[in-house]
């Protein structure tokens, strides 16, 4: 019986136990027998919890894309590696064998040296789901460039802001993209944030739509014929096992987003691993993941995860709704799909339509369900179950985030029990933990708390670029000698999780982490705003939606309240993106705030969510009188 493949619910726990008792012997077992190595490590982990340095296998050499390409070219070069399907159905889909990635991969490597790009420099990748997306991300990790993939719904300022906090060499971009039935301007979105940005040495452009766009001489150059010139092949950089992988952005609670650092060995080894158990991935399969690569889902487990394990991927363009809300199911029948990963967003935006969207295509193929991004609610669970799943499949509820690089708590599937809503129990390896208001550890089932995770584990990331003491204080600080996650969790009488939400100023909508720092600093430039507060409130598709409080300089403003809230979002789309726009945004003349001029958001949440009861003691508040006005104002 194979120590990496989980076999059934015995298997699990003898291996969860030996992952306790003995965390460094279990990863170095899963590393040594699994991947190709250069080098082999001297020591397996070393860290201290106070100062949050963290460094798995030291010393070892390894480059990922030789595990997700080329030792798969021997026995598995003529296999399905990606399978591209395009936004608009009626455009055939592609089908990439690992030779021709492999193929595509050494050119685009090739061609970012010759641009000179080399390891540790930065890169943006603003693309829409294309299969250069994937080819790009591999390139840089091919010649230890260091890849930032920005979400490609992004703003100019959003993407200049990415831009800048790391310093990136180049962009690679897309003359547009398709997204349902818009064409975007990608190239113009990049030429303005280039404006602020200047880093920016080169720009490759992908040509996807066709559409005109400006090339800045010098600086722009059409990618296709640097590729058409390019050798096919080329030797990867040998990484060291804590060299940077990528960045990725994610949210923060307070200020500019934080730009998460992963490094090599440790992510390589633990994403791969999670996605073949969790998802209880065979040879043959065909394995969807519908998130954008440009968020840690699309990196974890539509690229690296199932690339390691010689998996066949797909990258869908497209839209759930386009040309109608049949689309991924007819995609599911077309290409067989046996394990499907999506969003509790996506399933109760999906369950909201007909039945006559589902009920023409057959889903017999499906072996797996799986739901990512936020908790999934009871009653989007049973949908999933019953007309995605046919309740035969496993649905894996998975727990994890941006900072923690691969899935922490999950179903096994076929091995685990599963439980609606429940993320069920952690994987072997993750040690979570729940913590009282006192920092005191929680013992025993059936209790609530904050969770924490109190061993490292090799895929968590280990800074914050460029600000090593912001990522000590936001995850090592609240609950000392710990990872804090900023997630609530109840225990239940078995022993399983289930999340209860964040527990700071972090709201998860239609599964992105939002921080509500830099929409309110966006709403605060608008000339007739003086102050405002953002909360989350909970939405029957989105998961949550955003309520804004707004107090305006002058209260004769509030009259063209119409306007200004369109003012309001409009800045908010320019200056973060769409996804950040206020569903409900309410004029008032104050904020309940404590004596020290903190913001009780917890009181703007119960009046958000139409829950009038129980706000605490208020008379403590500087302006206790507020919250009645605030109440009787809402919309």
């Amino acid at each position: 019986m194979s120590d990496y493949i989980l076999e059934n619910l015995e298997h699990y726990f003898k291996m969860y136990n030996k992952s306790v008792r003995s965390p460094k012997k279990f990863w170095s077992q899963i590393a040594d027998e699994n991947f190709t190595w250069c080098q082999k490590w001297d020591k397996v982990l070393e860290y201290d919890m106070q100062e949050a340095q963290f460094k798995w296998f030291l010393n070892a050499k390894v480059n990922i894309t030789n595990n997700c390409l080329d030792r798969h070219l021997a026995n598995s070069g003529d296999k399905t590696a990606i399978i591209f399907e395009p936004n608009d159905p009626k455009e055939e889909a592609q089908h990439i064998t690992y030779n021709e990635l492999y193929v595509r991969v050494s050119k685009m490597a090739n061609v970012l040296k010759d641009q000179g790009i080399q390891k540790g420099d930065r890169v943006c990748i603003y693309l829409p789901m294309i299969p250069e997306l994937a080819v790009s991300v591999l390139a840089c990790a091919r010649i230890g460039a260091i890849h930032s993939v920005v979400f490609a719904g992004f703003s100019a300022t959003a993407v200049s802001s990415r831009i800048n906090d790391s310093s990136c060499k180049m962009v690679i971009t897309s003359d547009g993209s398709y997204r349902g039935s818009k064409a975007i301007d990608l190239k113009g979105i990049v030429d303005e944030a280039l404006e602020n940005s200047p880093s920016v040495e080169k720009v490759l452009v992908v040509q996807r739509t066709g559409t005109k766009v400006n090339m800045k001489e010098g600086r722009d150059i059409w990618l296709k014929p640097l590729l058409d010139a390019a050798l096919a092949n080329n030797v990867a950089q040998v990484m060291d096992a804590e060299d940077p992988l990528f960045i990725l952005y994610t949210s923060g609670s307070t200020g500019k987003p934080k730009g998460m650092v992963h490094t090599t060995a440790g992510y390589m080894v633990q994403t791969a691993y999670s996605f073949k158990n969790v998802f209880n991935y065979q040879q043959n399969d065909v394995y969807w993941c519908t998130a954008d690569i440009g968020w840690i889902t699309g990196h974890s487990y539509i690229l690296y995860g199932p690339l390691l394990n010689g998996a066949t991927t797909i990258i869908f363009e497209g839209v759930p709704s386009y040309p109608d809300f049949s689309r991924f199911w007819q995609i599911i029948e077309k290409h067989k799909v046996n394990q499907f990963y999506t969003a509790p967003t996506a399933i109760r935006a999906l369950a909201k339509e007909s039945l006559d969207f589902i009920q023409p295509y057959s889903l017999e193929s499906l072996k797996v369900i799986g739901s990512v991004g936020e908790p999934i609610n009871e009653e989007a669970w049973h949908w999933y179950n019953t007309h995605v799943g046919g309740k035969r499949c496993p649905v894996v509820d998975t727990w994890w985030q941006t900072e923690t690089g691969s899935i922490m708590i999950s179903p096994i599937s076929f091995v685990t029990p599963t439980k609606p809503t429940y993320a069920s129990l952690p994987l072997p390896g993750i040690q979570p933990v729940l913590m009282d208001e006192l920092k005191n550890e929680i013992q025993g089932n059936q209790v609530t708390g904050s969770l924490c995770i109190k061993f490292p584990w090799p895929s968590m990331a280990r800074t914050i670029w460029g600000d090593h003491q912001r990522y000590k204080e936001t995850y090592f600080t609240a609950f000392p000698g710990k990872y804090f996650t900023g997630d609530g969790a109840l225990r239940d009488e078995v022993g399983y999780y289930r999340i209860t939400g964040r527990v700071d100023d972090v709201i998860i909508v239609s599964g992105h982490n939002l921080g509500t720092a830099p929409i309110e600093d966006a709403i605060n430039e608008h000339p007739a705003v003086a102050e405002s507060a953002i909360v989350g409130f909970p939405h029957d598709i989105k998961g949550n939606a955003l309520y804004g409080y707004v107090i305006l300089k002058e209260v004769g403003e509030a009259l063209n309240q119409g306007n200004l809230a369109k003012e309001i979002n409009q800045l908010i789309s320019d200056q973060i993106g769409p996804i950040a726009k206020l569903d409900k945004i309410q004029f008032v003349s104050g904020l309940p705030k404590t004596r020290s001029g903190k913001i009780m958001r917890r009181i703007l949440r119960k009046i958000a969510e139409g829950d009038f009861s129980n706000f605490g003691d208020i008379t403590t508040l500087l302006n206790p009188e507020i919250v009645e006005e605030i109440k009787n104002g809402k919309v």
